[in-house]
Formats: structure tokens, sequence, C-alpha cells
């Protein structure tokens, strides 16, 4: 499998009103997040306010978690609720959401029908090593895969290539589901599956 190393020159940043979004990756590449005609979409936003409203995404399935520092969520009519640090939650797009707390967060948008995955946190001791194998959906309905390793502290080996806090792995054709991971100092990661086609 082949991994490009995405880093922060290859990024996208666009302010928003509560703080900074950085795109990580999209698919397909090129698209433009405003059109909202993309597959999928991975980010990480610096929220600066105490109090903000998510954007309204009703045509995308969303999964967030937090990297850094503090945030609570209140999605719908649910009650309000604390997000540890590398936990993921799955909520739909067109749902309302608020949030309290100022973290660096970590996203993945996936248009309904088109595609679907999964987001996981892992902590890695130094000098360490890990198989980390992605869910398969059953029954599959989609053939095609993306894997996508974000190093949100420390470092990350996988295929050979190195990512150092803030820089991401991505495999746009995966061919497996699983991917050997080694760290020499460390690291806190969200590793992502998308599957598509």
């Amino acid at each position: 499998m082949e991994w490009t190393l995405l880093t922060q020159e290859q990024y996208v940043t666009t302010l928003w009103s509560g703080g900074t979004t950085t795109q990580l990756a999209i698919a397909p590449e090129g698209a433009v997040y405003a059109d909202r005609d993309f597959l999928w979409r991975l980010s990480s936003a610096k929220v600066e306010l105490p109090h903000s409203d998510f954007t309204p995404l009703p045509d995308y399935n969303r999964l967030i978690s937090i990297v850094k520092g503090e945030m609570e969520l209140k999605i719908g009519d649910g009650e309000r609720f604390p997000l540890e640090p590398l936990q993921v939650c799955a909520f739909d797009g067109g749902v309302p959401v608020e949030s309290w707390g100022q973290c660096s967060d970590y996203n993945l948008m996936m248009r309904k029908g088109a595609c679907e995955g999964c987001a996981q946190g892992l902590k890695m001791e130094k000098e360490s090593s890990l198989t980390w194998s992605a869910p398969v959906f059953a029954p599959q309905a989609h053939k095609k895969l993306t894997l996508a390793i974000y190093c949100a502290q420390g470092d990350v080996t996988v295929g050979g290539v190195t990512a150092q806090e803030g820089q991401m792995l991505l495999c746009r054709e995966a061919t497996q589901e699983w991917v050997e991971l080694k760290t020499q100092n460390g690291a806190a990661l969200m590793c992502a599956a998308i599957y598509y086609g």
C-alpha cells in the first residue's frame, strides 16, 4: 500500500465563527468543502469560543473527537455530556449540535449512502508497535477503502513513512484493513477507515 505524508503545507485552513478549521484531506481530491458535494472530509478545528454551534450538514454523517483541551456536547434534544480525549462521538450532521469548551478536535464527515467508516483513538508507549485493524461492516456495502492515521502527539511510522505531531499518513486506495504502527517517542493517534465505491 502507498502511504502519503500530509503536513501543514498541504492542509487548507479556513476561519469559522468559533475559530479555525484545518482540512487534512478530502475526497475526491480537489473537492471544495463549501460546495457540499464531497464524498468525505477529514479535518481538525480549533474551537476558541467557550460556546459554539456546529454547522448543519444534513447530507453527512459525522464523527468527532478531541485531541487537546476539553469539550462538552449537546446533540439534538439529548443531555449535555463531556467528550473525553480521543473518545469518538458519532452523530447525524443534520441534527443541531452545541459545544462548550476550548479545544482542538478531529472530524470525519461522510456523505450518507455513499460511504461509511469509523475512527478510533489510540495511545502508544515509547518504542512500541501494534497492529491496528479497521472494523469491517457487515454486510459490506462499499468495497473500496481509504485509511488515515493522524498523529495528534508524538510520532508514528507506517510502511516506512513517519508522521510527527500534527501530520497525517493517508492511503487513498488501501488493499488491506490492517496496518503496522510503530513509534519511537510514544504517540496519540486518530485512526480512520473509510469505505466507499
